[in-house]
């Protein structure tokens, strides 16, 4: 979602949220800030804006929602404006209703996710089994990493996350296809309490399920 390309340009990224650290930990280069985060938010709610820039330059309409996410592996990201789209992951499956085709496309959670932005921000595993992590340049206020995936078949180059004040603050992705998106995240509640029917989908009457293998 995200996810391949971070399902195509919506996330299939993230995601999330940090609790506010200790004086010392604002210092923290995003590394840490990010294992801090793995480790200390366990669930989290927010707002999302993000764009994606073509090859040529050309900039696509931005897209607006809100998301929520519970680890290990649940998630809901849902786009506003300009359209309505919702990706849901209950942990096990992962679904994908577009409303104005009427369509669900169901996949697997781990088949889904994979080696992808949505495994740095919403899984509980090692980072370094799926990615090559290196500092970046501090840019814009904010502490930067790049994480690269190991596996070639990860569906993008790889995501910059961008930190402050212990707080994940923007997501720069680069797919397969040379395209970047940017994802600002805001509004960030960390470890609200979150019922699981949260993350449960239920497909509309009539709309067609496409199973993925």
């Amino acid at each position: 979602m995200f996810l391949s390309t971070w399902t195509r340009g919506l996330f299939s990224s993230v995601l999330c949220a940090m609790c506010l650290l200790c004086s010392e930990a604002w210092a923290a280069s995003a590394r840490e800030q990010l294992q801090s985060f793995v480790s200390q938010v366990q669930a989290a709610t927010g707002k999302f804006s993000q764009y994606t820039v073509g090859t040529q330059g050309q900039t696509k309409p931005a897209q607006t929602g809100q998301f929520a996410f519970q680890r290990p592996g649940r998630f809901k990201w849902d786009v506003v404006k300009p359209y309505a789209q919702q990706i849901v992951s209950d942990g096990q499956q992962l679904f994908q209703f577009d409303p104005d085709l009427n369509q669900v496309t169901v996949r697997k959670v781990d088949q889904a996710i994979g080696a992808s932005p949505a495994a740095i921000l919403f899984g509980s595993g090692s980072l370094e089994q799926s990615f090559t992590v290196v500092a970046l340049p501090d840019k814009d206020g904010l502490s930067w990493l790049r994480a690269t995936p190991r596996s070639g078949e990860a569906g993008f180059v790889h995501v910059e996350l961008g930190f402050s004040s212990g707080l994940p603050a923007r997501i720069v992705l680069l797919d397969a296809f040379g395209q970047r998106t940017h994802i600002e995240l805001s509004g960030l509640v960390p470890n609200p309490p979150l019922a699981a029917e949260v993350f449960r989908f239920v497909a509309p009457p009539g709309a067609d399920v496409v199973r993925m293998q």
